[in-house]
């Protein structure tokens, strides 16, 4: 009796520390809304999607000038940001959905075996996941309140960590960060906004990614064999 009670009492245990440590309390993030994520220490982010530039296509000249632009974009910048690029496997899919329904469409016999010659060529690539890859480029835009900020600075290493961890929001706690969401959103949205203008006008396009594609980003980081998983089902 009392051995059924220890293998009772252990797997109590082993759900307290499953449930302490799953995905949920391990990462820093409590809530994604407006566009906007919203950590567990109060502070905000945004993430701008930004297209790549190819240099190699570029002359000597249009190479030197975009790069001392970019020097200039960074010694301007007044806040700290993350810049981050994924290699992401490209997913054909979509483009040999759209040739093999317009490949009865063609009358052309030669033309038509050429196209079937290169769609076969694709789905084999296709079939072997990792021969073509894209890169994606994203920067993280940060804003603290200054007072947060400061009394973030002050607490110690331990203190950040369980604030990471925990998962189970007071109210206080949550009230508390809506108001510092509510105060620093306008001036996130305002930090966003002049990256943006500055990378446009040096050639390099940006995107806010919006609050659905966020939750994407983030499910298919923290996630990638499920993802690839999930793209496989639905070819």
């Amino acid at each position: 009796m009392a051995l059924f009670n220890l293998w009772d009492q252990l797997k109590i245990q082993k759900t307290k520390i499953d449930n302490l440590f799953n995905t949920e309390t391990m990462l820093p993030i409590s809530e994604i809304k407006s566009d906007t994520i919203i950590l567990k220490d109060g502070g905000i982010r945004a993430i701008l999607k930004v297209d790549g530039v190819n240099l190699d296509l570029k002359n000597f000249d249009e190479q030197e000038i975009l790069l001392e632009q970019y020097k200039r974009f960074l010694n301007w910048l007044s806040f700290p940001i993350q810049i981050i690029v994924r290699n992401n496997y490209l997913d054909l899919s979509k483009y040999l959905n759209y040739i093999w329904a317009n490949l009865s469409k063609i009358t052309n016999p030669t033309l038509k075996a050429t196209w079937d010659g290169y769609l076969k060529f694709l789905q084999d690539i296709d079939s072997k996941q990792g021969l073509i890859f894209e890169k994606t480029f994203y920067i993280v835009v940060p804003f603290y309140d200054d007072d947060q900020n400061e009394k973030d600075i002050k607490k110690s290493r331990f203190s950040k960590l369980l604030n990471v961890l925990n998962a189970k929001d007071d109210v206080e706690s949550i009230v508390e960060r809506y108001r510092q969401f509510n105060k620093g959103k306008n001036m996130l949205d305002m930090r966003c906004n002049l990256i943006s203008e500055w990378l446009n006008s040096i050639g390099i396009n940006t995107d806010r990614m919006e609050t659905g594609e966020i939750i994407s980003l983030l499910f298919n980081y923290y996630n990638p064999l499920l993802h690839n998983a999930q793209s496989t089902l639905n070819k």
